[in-house]
């Protein structure tokens, strides 16, 4: 979880023995005390858990949650993904994420780092990704009864049934990179495909409003009254075959609401 744990070797102890805030996991009943995360490891974590939760089918991250499918064990990766947001007013989540991302510095144990990706997979994650803030920067992919893949900064992971877009490595250690694919996701919230589609839309926009501004002044300019609800009705229409044929009868409708008449 942050740099350089160390395992206290008494106990046993158990997840509920501990609070929301103490700087322990446990592993088999063993106390492992966290540091507090330097500022490249605590950066990551921001930086790869705004991408992760900014996934159209992600529906709740969170960071360093503790994860207790078990007495004895409580477990929390720098970022978790999970499809659904947990209910209950449980402390730690007792059901494994789907998705758990670690960070790794210069002072990782590497150990304890082993212990707790087997664990988590185990308990019923699907993927544990490493993130090596080392140089060269990677990311290892752990998958229970498959050998661990390494992905170089060229890279694009994937996580099929929790993700729906692929994440570049380079996304999750790099702000820039990151800012890029965030706002990717977040277009397709909305339901755009692309920043290019938001354009295409601006423009027909534009071109709509443009058609709606020249039947406005084509009434007006023959001296025929527009009252709210015939502007409101233009505004509202964003179809521009109808537009244009409300257009060519401004030219010589009676009166403005009969533009709409066919």
């Amino acid at each position: 979880m942050t740099d350089q744990p160390r395992r206290i070797h008494h106990g046993p102890f158990r997840a509920d023995q501990l609070r929301d805030g103490d700087r322990y996991e446990l592993s088999n009943g063993h106390p492992i005390y966290c540091a507090p995360a330097g500022w490249q490891h605590g950066s990551g974590s921001v930086t790869g858990g705004l991408v992760l939760d900014s996934d159209p089918d992600v529906q709740w991250t969170g960071a360093d949650v503790g994860i207790s499918p078990e007495a004895g064990t409580l477990r929390a990766p720098d970022v978790v993904v999970r499809a659904t947001s947990p209910s209950g007013d449980g402390t730690w989540l007792t059901e494994a994420p789907p998705l758990a991302v670690e960070y790794a510095g210069p002072g990782q144990d590497e150990r304890d780092l082993k212990i707790k990706i087997a664990e988590l997979l185990a308990a019923g994650t699907r993927q544990v990704w490493v993130v090596r803030l080392v140089e060269p920067q990677r990311v290892e992919a752990y998958r229970a009864g498959e050998p661990m893949k390494v992905h170089t900064a060229a890279d694009m992971l994937e996580a099929p049934g929790i993700l729906r877009n692929p994440v570049p490595v380079r996304a999750l250690f790099d702000r820039e990179a990151a800012h890029d694919v965030v706002l990717r996701n977040l277009l397709q919230r909305r339901g755009y495909a692309s920043l290019n589609d938001v354009r295409v839309e601006g423009r027909e926009e534009g071109r709509e409003e443009g058609m709606v501004d020249a039947i406005l002044t084509l009434l007006r300019g023959r001296r025929l009254a527009v009252d709210a609800t015939v502007e409101a009705r233009l505004r509202a229409c964003h179809d521009r075959e109808t537009l244009r044929r409300w257009l060519l009868n401004a030219a010589q409708a009676e009166r403005a609401d009969g533009i709409f008449d066919r």
